[in-house]
């Protein structure tokens, strides 16, 4: 199975930013890949971290996903699966690749890398690391770390299909810039709680998987 970047809503003509002013995807026609690295931490960090909405004082299990950004000749793209609706763990959700650290796993960046190859056929050949976003702490009781890589094409992919219902991919341009980024809020536990949403044509991307692009769109200077 070949992974096919879904077409965009609107293919507004964009002026690219100098890399000295603040990132603003509105503006830009393309991503500064460089600069994305450079926004990016060396090392996966616990000190760095962001909660979201509804995490208590729990135990979080550690967990890591692969933040895969696609090379494509016309510009960037973010691979994403949806989930299979009978999963345990958020059914139906779009989201990384990834899933919890296993003991064998040496590091985040493993655990990332085995996941995306157990989940959808990617292999680390096509993978370059690239660094690592803040801990994402979910209120399901997961710290997350995101792991930010290049991926480059072509590449063949297998997906588990008991774990992933489609392999889809968006443009970082499109989930870069803030006219796409929405704010809702449900009542989850008793309370009513909020989080960040990027509908991309029939995929609602939401939850946690848009909160880490969020921290990728913060790290960028964006919201400034």
């Amino acid at each position: 199975m070949r992974s096919t970047p879904c077409a965009p809503r609107s293919r507004r003509k964009r002026k690219l930013v100098p890399a000295s002013k603040p990132f603003d995807s509105a503006r830009s026609g393309g991503i500064d890949l460089e600069r994305l690295r450079e926004v990016l931490h060396a090392e996966p960090s616990q000190t760095s971290f962001v909660l979201e909405d509804g995490v208590g004082e729990e135990t979080l299990t550690p967990a890591s996903v692969l933040f895969p950004i696609v090379l494509r000749p016309g510009e960037p793209t973010v691979l994403l699966t949806q989930r299979t609706a009978h999963l345990r763990d958020h059914p139906g959700q779009i989201s990384f690749p990834g899933g919890r650290a296993e003991p064998e796993d040496a590091s985040p960046a493993h655990t990332a890398l085995r996941e995306a190859e157990e989940e959808v056929g990617l292999l680390p050949a096509h993978i370059e690391i690239a660094g690592y976003l803040p801990e994402y702490r979910t209120s399901t009781g997961f710290r997350v770390t995101p792991v930010v890589a290049m991926v480059t094409p072509p590449f063949d992919l297998r997906p588990d299909p008991f774990e992933v219902a489609e392999v889809f991919e968006v443009p970082l341009s499109f989930l870069l810039d803030p006219a796409n980024h929405q704010q809702h809020s449900l009542h989850h536990r008793g309370k009513l709680r909020s989080y960040y949403a990027m509908p991309y044509g029939d995929y609602f991307i939401w939850g946690a998987t848009a909160g880490m692009i969020m921290s990728l769109y913060r790290a960028l200077g964006g919201g400034r």
